[in-house]
């Protein structure tokens, strides 16, 4: 992709803005999907989280709960919407006409679910591949050519409707008898702790299956973000940052500041300080959720904005990762799912949840060390050679990095 700038932003003709915020992505993809391989503790109804944590343990959930969950997969959401723009604008200027680009989107759409059951059924049954293709199929099909105003309208009303679910929830939790208390809150499964391996495929699958339904569709977080998504990028506001900084600014602070906030009830209500059903909580931690992934991105943005300098050795390692998210993202199961699950060495049984967190940094250390070697042999990702050449034809892929 050519852009006409030559500055921090650009590498190569390549915008840094968007890699740089896939890598640091994928760091919170590693810390939110971590809790999920741990077994073998009671668990909060809702999330992964162990239940009467004290120490480290409880200072490392309220961090995860406040910064990372439910923020990290709408952040995905909304930079795969921003690919998608990305490709299709990119096809067209390559030569293909307008009917041919969106087939091709498609393709990869119903690939990107193929990958996800794949995923789900050998290691991760918490997958977002799947459900990222199936509302990738449904935003190019109805909304990829529709003007930004109807854009925002669908992404208004499907946030409205996230905060309306928040307030009933928070209704029903401070209304419901207490003796209905436990008939709505059922047991998380605890799938890492099955073993043998062969006895672990269904059940991932099981659960990986209405998964796709409901977080790529029924959940309306990750459609509103990807609508948002192609508005944004209609205007390049990452490829291009230091046209759009007040935008930025003003994104980043009240979007970092209503998800921050909108976590404080399911922080309370998880460490016990408010005494209602562990769901009450869960909307609000939703719909605040896509405000705090749009404050990452605004702040990811921000960060490289500055005109006149090449991007450090950090931004360059983050960018390589962003290059190659597809392959760092599975590399991540690749790790996690052997070494933590039942069926592997079992670690999820042993580490505490704060211990599983900074063995999630060192995973995301790794594919930073991966990528980077990849990046130094002009090589693509493995995942991302694979989609290219199932997308495009084996004919036409090549080691050469572009993006995905």
């Amino acid at each position: 992709m050519t852009v006409r700038h030559e500055t921090s932003s650009t590498t190569a003709g390549r915008a840094v803005a968007p890699d740089v915020a896939r890598g640091l992505m994928l760091l919170l993809i590693a810390l939110a999907n971590v809790s999920w391989f741990l077994y073998g503790h009671t668990t909060s109804s809702v999330n992964a989280h162990r239940v009467g944590t004290t120490g480290l343990d409880a200072v490392w959930q309220s961090v995860a709960i406040i910064a990372i969950d439910g923020r990290s997969y709408p952040l995905f959401a909304f930079l795969f919407g921003y690919g998608i723009w990305q490709l299709y604008t990119r096809q067209q200027a390559l030569g293909r006409d307008e009917r041919a680009a969106r087939r091709l989107l498609q393709v990869r759409n119903l690939l990107l679910i193929v990958f996800g059951a794949v995923h789900a059924a050998l290691l991760w049954y918490g997958d977002v591949l799947g459900a990222y293709g199936l509302i990738g199929l449904i935003v190019v099909w109805l909304f990829l050519r529709r003007a930004d105003r109807t854009l925002w309208t669908w992404a208004i009303v499907l946030v409205s409707l996230l905060a309306a679910g928040a307030a009933l929830g928070i209704v029903g939790g401070l209304t419901i008898p207490p003796e209905y208390v436990a008939m709505t809150e059922a047991s998380l499964p605890q799938l890492a702790g099955i073993s043998p391996y062969t006895a672990s495929i269904l059940p991932r699958l099981a659960f990986w299956a209405p998964l796709v339904v409901g977080q790529g569709v029924i959940g309306l977080v990750v459609p509103a973000a990807v609508l948002l998504a192609i508005v944004f990028a209609r205007r390049r506001v990452l490829e291009a940052p230091w046209e759009h900084r007040t935008l930025l600014r003003r994104t980043a602070i009240v979007g970092v500041a209503v998800g921050w906030a909108g976590a404080v009830p399911e922080l309370l209500v998880h460490h016990g300080a408010w005494d209602v059903p562990d769901w009450t909580a869960v909307m609000l931690q939703s719909v605040t959720g896509l405000f705090a992934a749009l404050g990452y991105v605004a702040l990811f943005a921000l960060a490289t904005a500055g005109a006149g300098r090449a991007p450090g050795a950090i931004g360059r390692a983050l960018a390589a990762v962003g290059k190659r998210s597809l392959s760092s993202y599975l590399l991540q199961s690749v790790i996690f799912a052997p070494v933590l699950c039942a069926w592997g060495l079992g670690l999820g049984g042993v580490l505490s949840p704060w211990q599983a967190a900074l063995f999630a940094v060192a995973v995301w250390l790794v594919s930073v060390g991966v990528a980077m070697a990849l990046e130094r042999a002009g090589r693509r990702g493995p995942a991302e050679w694979l989609l290219r050449a199932l997308a495009y034809g084996a004919g036409r892929s090549s080691a050469t990095p572009v993006s995905s």
